[in-house]
Order: C-alpha cells, then structure tokens, then sequence
C-alpha cells in the first residue's frame, strides 16, 4: 500500500532557518499564501488522511482542504531540545568539534534534551504498522524531520552527510508499505497541482 507524505507550509522560524522542533509556531502568511495555490492531485483524496499535532501541520492540512483528518502524535516534529529557536549555522561555528562529532553520528544525532533519528523512527514504526494493518492507501502532513526518517527507514541511508535524495519541500513524497508496516525500497516525490 502507499503511503504520501507532505511537509506543512512555511513559518516565520522556516525563514529565519531557526531549529523549530516541537516549538508550536503558526505558518506566516507567506506560507498560507503559497498553500492557497496549491492542490492535491485528486488520487490522494482517497487516502486516509493523518497530521501532526503541531499547529503548522494542522493549518496546512486545513488550507489543503483536508477535513476528515486524524491527528497522530507519534508525527509530531523531532524534539531539537535545547537547540530549538537556535539557527544552525552559528551553533554549528560555536560548537566547533562538538557539533560535527554530534552530526557525524546520523541516526544518533542526538541534540542535548532532545531526541535522535533513531528515536523518532522508533515510535514511527508503530504507526507504520497501524496504519498498514488498516489496509489503506494514507497520507499526512508532517515535517521535513519525519520526512527525513521515513526516507531513511526505506532507504536504509544513515543520516550521515548529505541525503541521497534531494528534498522538494513543496511535494508529496510517497513511500510504498508492506502489509506488516515494513517500508519497502521504493521513493517517489509528486509535484502538487498549481492553482490558476
């Protein structure tokens, strides 16, 4: 079965590339605005749709026209603990060696009072399996971090250095499960429908 997944619309944070992790930051009205142009390609209509606890995630769903949604916790974004509202660049300056020991580790990148990869997909894949037990094409609105780690549990990347695949933010990103929630080897990214 398939499983698409979408990143929510831009928020202030996003602009300012600030680490927002579970911090609840609404979108901005640049992100409401580009959600407003885009549509689902009618197939994903029929999915059964999910979403993040996090405000973003559910003004996204919302402004897509999603309305019969289910709100699933274990989508909420990576916990960046102490480094939420940081911007990466000059904490990556300020803690030198620190850091690229810290991110040299990938799916055990673990920033401190927050979570790893490896967590994250942990609670993950019991969603996996509900959802795959439901036997039902599904979708959700996420975040790029839950994104990352799906693609990561499909494609057995590690995390370290760069992703193999380069993101479009503003794509579904579909993944295929086995009946048992196991993610198979499979990854497709699908332009959204432009609004004229």
């Amino acid at each position: 079965m398939k499983l698409a997944l979408l990143r929510h619309g831009i928020t202030d944070w996003n602009l300012e590339k600030r680490v927002q992790g579970r911090i609840d930051r609404p979108l901005s009205e640049t992100g409401r605005q580009q959600l407003t142009k885009l549509r689902l390609p009618q197939t994903y209509l029929a999915y059964r749709w999910y979403c993040s606890p996090l405000l973003r995630a559910r003004q996204s769903a919302e402004l897509l026209g999603l309305s019969d949604i289910a709100i699933e916790p274990a989508l909420i974004e990576m916990s960046w603990g102490h480094w939420e509202g940081e911007i990466l660049k000059p904490l990556r300056k300020k803690l030198g060696d620190v850091m690229r020991d810290n991110e040299s580790r990938g799916l055990d990148f673990c920033p401190p009072g927050g979570e790893s990869p490896r967590q994250v997909q942990a609670r993950l894949k019991s969603w996996l399996t509900k959802i795959a037990a439901g036997g039902n094409d599904s979708a959700a609105v996420a975040h790029k971090g839950i994104i990352r780690c799906i693609y990561s549990l499909s494609s057995g990347w590690d995390m370290r250095g760069e992703s193999p695949v380069d993101f479009a933010w503003n794509a579904i990103h579909q993944f295929e499960l086995a009946d048992d929630g196991e993610l198979l080897q499979s990854y497709q990214s699908i332009p959204m429908i432009e609004s004229t």
